[in-house]
This record gives structure tokens, sequence and C-alpha cells, in this order.
């Protein structure tokens, strides 16, 4: 009988996708939902729709809970950082940095990911975002690290 359980918890580990049948885990786009694992499949770091994502929702939380003004009125310097830095069995990630400039003319280092299948519940691909010197809530503290690779 303890060997029908571990057999079952075996099999259960492998369609999960944590484990292939030698112990190496599998990349993420070979689980039982899979994700493309192209980077065609999340947007580049200067993408119009990622961009104005961020805006938007900077404008939002400012406006919400810090009864701030500040939008962020042109970015600069974009460039990738890392993509899929943690490996092929995480979500595939890409790591982007670059410089904001707000309405109160700071040019302010952004870090962000784009990641895909993280939109919203679970469709296309989703963004998170710091603004250093912005992260009041302490979210990627310290100084927008966690928003790092």
């Amino acid at each position: 009988m303890r060997h029908l359980a571990l057999t079952l918890v075996a099999g259960t580990m492998f369609a999960a996708g944590s484990a292939s049948a030698d112990g190496l885990r599998l990349p993420a786009e070979n689980w039982t939902i899979p994700y493309s694992g192209s980077a065609s499949a999340i947007p580049a770091c200067d993408s119009p729709n990622v961009l104005s994502t961020i805006q938007s929702r900077f404008v939002e939380r400012e406006s919400t809970y810090w009864s701030s003004n500040l939008t962020i009125v042109a970015f600069e310097k974009l460039r990738p950082v890392s993509f899929r830095p943690w490996g092929l069995d995480f979500i595939p990630r890409l790591f982007c940095t670059g410089v904001a400039t707000t309405s109160d003319g700071k040019p302010r280092r952004v870090d962000y990911v784009i990641a895909e299948s993280t939109g919203i519940i679970g469709w296309g691909w989703g963004v998170e975002w710091c603004l250093s010197g912005l992260d009041r809530q302490l979210g990627f503290a310290p100084n927008c690290e966690m928003a790092r690779p």
C-alpha cells in the first residue's frame, strides 16, 4: 500500500510539471498548463502597450492612495536586463530598466518585469513596475531592488 501511495505522489508531481522522470525540473512550457516559453509571447521593453500600462497604473496609484497628481510624461533609455534569469522551470519573464521622467520634471529609474500569462485571470502578459524614490508602500524595497532579477 505504501508503494502505491508513493507511486501516486510521484505520478502527480510528474503530471504537474514539477519533475521529470529523471528528477530534473521541466521547462515551464512543458507543464500541463504550458507557457510558450518564447520571447515573442512577451512584448518588448519599449512596447507602447507595456509603457501605457505602467503610466496608467502609476496615475491611478498616485491619485488613489497618495493624493498626488504625478504622472509619467516620458520614458527613455529602456533596455532589457534579463530573460528567464531563474531558469527554464519558472514562468517566462523579461526584466527591463530605464528612465521615466515624472511630471515634476525628475528623471527616475524605472524597473519592471513583463511576464507571460500573468495578465488578468492569467490571460496574456502582465507587468510589475517600480519607480525609484516613489515606492512609498515599500512593495519592492529597498529602492526597487525586488523589481529586478
